[in-house]
């Protein structure tokens, strides 16, 4: 019986070539993690949020807010443990904010994602959903824009500047 070694040294050199990529892969995976600093800190985010929900008839409800948390030691997310919203229109002083913590996990440098995001507005039940947004290092500031939630909600704007600054990298 005689093998035909040319396809056999073929077939392995592809399985080697195909393991080196994934290692790679998963490698620069973790390598390339986003992480925010400080570190181990912890902080409040006060700014500004719009939503336009069944409550309000379909018309953006500007109002402020201060979200506060802490970032983990790894600095690989952080915890959103409050979130306080006030402002001069009757519905900001209604909300009733669910599911926390909510959990905000950089994805880059420049974006991040919070997810979890769940609160009610007199009968509109809004959420949970995960939020994307972005996050300007130079201005400290993160911002989500027209972000459609469970309940016929949607968030229009929300900016918020944690304090102390953050940094994603």
């Amino acid at each position: 019986m005689r093998f035909n070694t040319t396809v056999r040294s073929r077939a392995l050199a592809t399985v080697a070539a195909t393991v080196a990529v994934v290692g790679a892969t998963i490698g620069a995976g973790v390598a390339g993690a986003a992480t925010i600093s400080p570190a181990n800190t912890a902080f409040t985010a006060p700014g500004t949020i719009s939503v336009t929900s069944d409550a309000s008839f379909g018309v953006p409800v500007n109002c402020n807010i201060t979200l506060t948390g802490s970032v983990n030691a790894d600095g690989s997310a952080a915890s959103i443990t409050g979130a306080k919203v006030s402002g001069s229109n009757f519905l900001c002083g209604v909300p009733v904010i669910k599911g926390l913590p909510w959990t905000l996990t950089p994805t880059s440098a420049t974006t991040g994602q919070v997810s979890g995001v769940a609160f009610s507005v007199l009968s509109s039940n809004c959420g949970p959903a995960t939020l994307a947004g972005s996050f300007d290092n130079l201005t400290n500031t993160l911002t989500s824009t027209n972000q459609s939630l469970p309940g016929n909600c949607t968030i229009n704007n929300l900016t918020v500047k944690p304090n102390p600054a953050f940094t994603l990298s």
